[in-house]
């Protein structure tokens, strides 16, 4: 469902798909080949805007809510994810119920794992891995782990304009 909220609509890509079943409403701009996906909510009824790059995923029964956010490009934001910070670099991944708290900032190609709470302040670097309760530094991402994040990015868009295509 993708909603105005008073003189503020989403602008969403040609390119881009957002399943009938996500919520997408107010200041919110979602770019080229991303995909929002069933139970997934985009909720920009703050003073900024929520701004979502190309090939981005945020996989279903995630939240996205801030009074600002900059999602950039080849991002993977896993089931169940809670994201309130003011930014999320390229190339990263929010791994499944993991949360991460306003007034933060996430680093490029960073991996946040499972279950990870990033405290509200935390500004994780760039190539971080983060895991745990709270988040903590446990190691640099690899070349592997970089690769794998574009796959994921570019499989989930692939699938997404199957769903587009079938008419979902």
């Amino acid at each position: 469902m993708i909603r105005s909220l008073g003189d503020k609509s989403p602008k969403i890509a040609a390119t881009a798909w957002v399943s009938e079943f996500a919520y997408v409403v107010g200041n919110v701009e979602i770019g080229p080949y991303s995909s929002i996906w069933p139970g997934a909510t985009v909720r920009g009824d703050g003073n900024g805007k929520i701004v979502i790059g190309k090939y981005v995923n945020i996989q279903e029964n995630s939240v996205l809510h801030n009074n600002q956010m900059i999602i950039e490009d080849y991002v993977a934001i896993g089931h169940s994810v809670v994201v309130h910070c003011e930014r999320v670099g390229t190339g990263t991944l929010l791994g499944n119920n993991s949360t991460i708290l306003s007034k933060s900032t996430i680093g490029r190609q960073c991996i946040i794992a499972a279950n990870t709470v990033v405290l509200s302040g935390q500004d994780v670097p760039d190539e971080s891995f983060i895991a745990g309760i709270p988040g903590t530094l446990k190691g640099q991402v690899t070349e592997a782990h970089k690769k794998r994040v574009l796959t994921t990015c570019r499989g989930m868009s692939k699938k997404a304009q199957e769903f587009k295509k079938s008419g979902l």
